[in-house]
């Protein structure tokens, strides 16, 4: 017996969907790019398949888009960790989430940096997320229901924001509540244009960094639908 296969049979029995973990780190990640140490640990440790419903539990270690209910799906791994990896998170940072979704975003982040607080508008989303997240034991992600385009003022500052929905600027908000420095991930863009970027806050502004990849996420609803004022 190998020890590859010795490992593989004790990783089973301490956890069944340890094994499916690490194929999917290995096959989604590791081979698509994805270099970082601690944020590769953090996706063999999270287990992805309780974020989703019962129904689509086969497919959880899969790099696929699953509905989660209320018209909103969980991301795919792959982007999940892009993203993850493009906001360099540090163990002392604080970071805000705009869309908890199922829960699986904040929590991989909750295993890389201090604090996270995380912001779902679909109360339905929200209640079960955190039910997930006390479930696993996570006591640094921190969630609410609300419009995450307002942040969340009590816990800010922030070292980082992540936004897993698009809306077609940056709110306001969220760049006032991020430190100097502090790095931002957000997707911008229309429904079906959009493109996911890298930025910074300098001197009190917002300013890109990079320009990251194409994307599609469903829209920021909330305050960001509201027409502008003239």
């Amino acid at each position: 017996m190998t020890n590859v296969v010795l490992l593989s049979l004790i990783l089973l029995q301490q956890d069944p969907n340890a094994v499916a973990r690490e194929r999917m780190v290995q096959r989604h990640l590791v081979e698509r790019g994805i270099k970082d140490p601690r944020v590769l640990d953090a996706f063999r440790t999270v287990p992805r398949h309780l974020f989703v419903p019962p129904a689509d539990r086969r497919l959880a270690y899969e790099d696929e888009s699953l509905p989660i209910g209320e018209g909103q799906t969980i991301t795919p791994v792959y982007d999940v960790a892009f993203m993850t990896e493009a906001l360099a998170p540090k163990a002392t940072d604080k970071v805000f989430e705009v869309g908890t979704g199922s829960g699986y975003q904040g929590s991989i982040l909750s295993r890389l940096v201090k604090d996270v607080y995380s912001v779902e508008i679909h109360e339905p989303l929200g209640k079960r997320a955190a039910e997930v997240i006390k479930g696993l034991g996570y006591t640094n992600l921190h969630t609410r229901v609300g419009d995450g385009y307002a942040g969340w003022p009590e816990a800010a500052p922030f070292d980082a924001v992540i936004v897993t929905c698009s809306p077609s600027a940056v709110p306001p908000p969220l760049v006032e509540q991020l430190k100097e420095g502090g790095r931002m991930v957000i997707p911008i863009g229309d429904r079906f244009r959009q493109t996911l970027y890298l930025m910074e806050k300098r001197d009190g502004k917002l300013v890109t960094v990079k320009s990251l990849r194409p994307t599609l996420f469903v829209p920021m609803t909330g305050k960001a639908q509201e027409p502008k004022k003239p």
